[in-house]
């Protein structure tokens, strides 16, 4: 678990825009003060090694300029507010170029480098007339309700205060309150700092970016009336100068990248017509669009290819670039394997560039969209920076920050395997325990790890709780069960309204299939999942008695009450489960786990962030009682201030202490018994 602190993660790849230089962060976590430092680097993406840019400790998301003078990025100011800062491409001293009050979560430049776009949060800016009535002051539209903290008694400034809520998606897991704040859009000098706001209005607007001319700008927005209980996002167009914003994304259910045209007239889009799909804009399982002002979408892909787009509001937009002549480059996934891909953009076959055996996120492509570079990670390696000659198809790992740690800490062997169930293939991925021998008659405890989602999926990447586990002596097996992304849609979209159904029928028939190998004691099985791991972790324990130890992190064990706390219940439970909760009552219960918590004989750890709201941890805390209660084997850890993804972005002592109690509990139900 310690490896929290000896790894270094690469992220946010930039390459100019003739393809010279890439920049791209470097983070590492320090043990003394268990922080995260975080810098920019600098090299030539064929050769040469990494030079650091800035020092840190919390620098970002960097961009060259499109004339390739300045590079820009991302830094806390004095305040601690995320800010836009620039040096000369050249090196030299940062400058802050904003100073929003909201904080800049996402910028691009434009095409003359002598602007940029940003998108802020805004908090409702309200005057109190003397009526006590409230006055909007954001752009003129009017609020839902004040979304802040208020008293109205001036002289009780220590009094507590209160916050009202007038709208159902009124925070987000990992975000928090947000109550009538909105991401908007500005446009900013990049030496004066000087800001325009060019969009308002009760939803947020995000992944702007230029047309080619610097006239307009394309955004992904959720600009409906129900926007309140629906994830369906569009893209829209408006002018720099600001206006009235024009869609262009027709009737798709959602969009989650957007680029131009050379000449400016359409969008390259990452939309899906697949309503439940997609949890706002992020899809599972996409296409590549065309899309035009006043046209309908054109499809340039099918369904089976898993193009990468935004999941905002914690993630920035992506990058698809469309080529000057006429390509559309863009990253996809499929069957758990990363790919560079392309497809003509007046309509053509896809072609794989390069890529597989891996995992590839955060695209960039220069100008020209002859060179690429995207973060990479495989089984053996948990982020590198990855580039591919787009023509030749030619790629190699840039960076190698982890080579020492895993000379010293080999990582263990994943092999895959398929299975035919119910007329569908399941793809199942197996970490063999390290100093594992074929033909040994040594037989290990096997742990059967669960994806969330239920529409995400176990890719050819490092999973760090699962090398945990395996290199402590542990069969891992990860299974794709249907309802799983990149094995086209109708394999995906199977899940919808059958929870703990076939695919838990999956889950077992792989571990049947696994279970029957000589290596595997059958008499000692766990299963571990998170999220909707979680969930199946807690339904399998109700409905099986043939793991002797579980662990279940931020599990959801009660869909009803789920549905009124979790910030996506509506928009992503209608679909999931059925319809509102008066409408599918029953068939809430019935696929609850928590309705089978007498049936459960199975020793349960129960781990769960407290400030998570994406499955809030009354879900943990409901099934925890139901089984205390009941006298069944059960403990439960709360994690301070943790949102739903602290084990990615949580403070590295609890992301550590989540794989030591796992790991822990496991060792003490199915190793203790004969000595390990």
């Amino acid at each position: 678990p310690d490896l929290i602190y000896e790894l270094v993660d690469v992220g946010s790849p930039a390459l100019s825009a003739d393809g010279r230089w890439l920049a791209f962060t470097r983070t590492e976590t320090s043990r003394a003060t268990m922080r995260p430092s975080k810098q920019i680097m600098v090299q030539a993406p064929g050769a040469g090694r990494a030079a650091p840019f800035t020092r840190g400790p919390d620098d970002d998301t960097p961009a060259w300029s499109p004339d390739g003078a300045t590079l820009a990025f991302l830094r806390p100011d004095d305040d601690g507010t995320p800010q836009v800062w620039s040096m000369p491409a050249r090196g030299g001293e940062a400058r802050q170029v904003s100073g929003l009050p909201g904080g800049v979560v996402e910028f691009g430049w434009a095409p003359d480098s002598r602007r940029l776009v940003v998108g802020a949060d805004v908090p409702p800016v309200l005057r109190e007339p003397q009526d006590g009535g409230q006055e909007p002051q954001d752009g003129g539209q009017e609020p839902q309700g004040d979304g802040v903290a208020r008293n109205r008694d001036a002289g009780a400034a220590s009094a507590p205060r209160t916050l009202t809520v007038s709208r159902i998606r009124y925070r987000y897991d990992s975000v928090g309150w947000r109550g009538d704040t909105y991401r908007r859009l500005f446009v900013m000098d990049a030496d004066s700092g000087e800001a325009q706001q060019i969009t308002g209005g009760p939803w947020d607007d995000i992944s702007p970016v230029w047309s080619p001319d610097g006239d307009r700008i394309a955004f992904i927005s959720g600009r409906r009336p129900d926007a309140d209980v629906t994830a369906k996002v569009e893209a829209y167009v408006v002018s720099a100068d600001g206006g009235e914003p024009e869609r262009w994304s027709g009737d798709l259910e959602a969009i989650g990248g957007i680029g131009w045209s050379p000449d400016g007239r359409r969008l390259c889009a990452i939309g899906t017509d697949l309503r439940g799909g997609h949890v706002g804009p992020l899809i599972y399982q996409g296409r590549v669009y065309v899309l035009a002002a006043g046209a309908a979408p054109a499809a340039l892909t099918d369904t089976e290819m898993a193009p990468a787009c935004a999941a905002a509001p914690l993630h920035r937009g992506i990058t698809l670039r469309w080529t000057p002549d006429d390509r559309v480059v863009f990253l996809a996934s499929h069957r758990g394997e990363g790919f560079l891909c392309e497809v003509p953009a007046a309509g053509g076959d896809t072609r794989r560039i390069a890529g597989g055996g891996g995992a590839l996120s955060e695209l960039t492509v220069d100008s020209a969209g002859t060179a690429a570079a995207a973060v990479s990670s495989t089984p053996g390696s948990p982020s590198d920076i990855w580039t591919a000659e787009v023509a030749s198809g030619t790629a190699f790992v840039a960076t190698d920050c982890n080579r020492n740690y895993f000379d010293a800490h080999p990582p263990a062997a994943t092999v895959k395997f398929t299975m035919t169930r119910g007329g569908l293939e399941i793809e199942s991925r197996v970490l063999l325990p390290a100093g594992f021998e074929e033909g040994s008659e040594q037989k290990y405890p096997m742990v059967l790890d669960v994806h969330g989602g239920p529409n995400s999926a176990f890719l050819d990447a490092f999973t760090p709780h699962q090398q945990v586990l395996a290199t402590a002596g542990y069969v891992v097996l990860a299974v794709n069960p249907r309802g799983s992304s990149t094995y086209g849609a109708d394999f995906m979209m199977s899940v919808l309204g059958d929870w703990g159904g076939e695919d838990f029928l999956d889950l077992m028939a792989a571990v049947d299939e696994v279970a029957m190998r000589p290596y595997v004691d059958q008499a000692r099985l766990g299963i571990h999942g998170y999220s909707y791991g979680g969930y199946m972790t807690t339904w399998a324990i109700g409905h099986t008695d043939r793991f002797r130890a579980a662990v279940a992190g931020a599990p959801c064990t009660n869909l009803s009450s789920m549905y009124g706390t979790s910030d996506i219940g509506v928009a992503f439970g209608e679909w999931h489960w059925g319809g509102t909760r008066p409408e599918a009552l029953s068939r809430f219960l019935e696929r609850s786990p928590i309705t089978y918590a007498e049936n459960v004989q199975t020793p349960l750890l129960l781990m769960h962030g407290e400030t998570d709201v994406r499955v809030p941890m009354e879900q943990s805390e409901q099934y925890y009682v139901s089984l205390k209660r009941l006298g069944k084997p059960v403990e439960f850890v709360r994690f301070p201030d943790c949102s739903h993804l602290f084990r990615r972005s949580g403070h590295p002592a609890l992301r550590a202490e989540y794989m030591e109690r796992m790991l822990g509990w496991f060792d003490r139900h199915l190793k203790a018994e004969r000595g390990g």
